[in-house]
């Protein structure tokens, strides 16, 4: 256990940034799943709605990213390859429904 007040407030603030990093991490595979389903989805039933969908799910997977690449929860290069990672998928889903009659 620690014995000073400068050493608590340290075990404070990492207990802090362990919940918010948590937090972000999980938000983040949450709507990284949510967007790659809605893509599939997509796929299986091309439609305005959907596409609209997919794409909204993407933006918010988007934003989480980045707010999570600000807080210095994810490394830069990190939260770029997850958003070119869901990008990709979106592309090659929109690609195999136009493909498809």
């Amino acid at each position: 256990m620690a014995h000073t007040r400068s050493s608590n407030k340290r075990i404070a603030i990492a207990e802090r940034n362990r919940l918010r990093n948590q937090f972000y991490k999980s938000t983040v595979r949450t709507l990284t799943k949510k967007s790659v389903i809605a893509a599939e989805s997509y796929a299986k039933e091309p439609n305005s709605e959907a596409l609209d969908l997919a794409q909204k799910r993407l933006s918010e997977a988007y934003s989480k990213i980045d707010k999570a690449v600000i807080k210095g929860v994810l490394h830069r290069n990190t939260g770029a390859r997850k958003k070119a990672r869901l990008a990709r998928n979106l592309k090659k889903m929109v690609i195999k429904a136009t493909a498809t009659p």
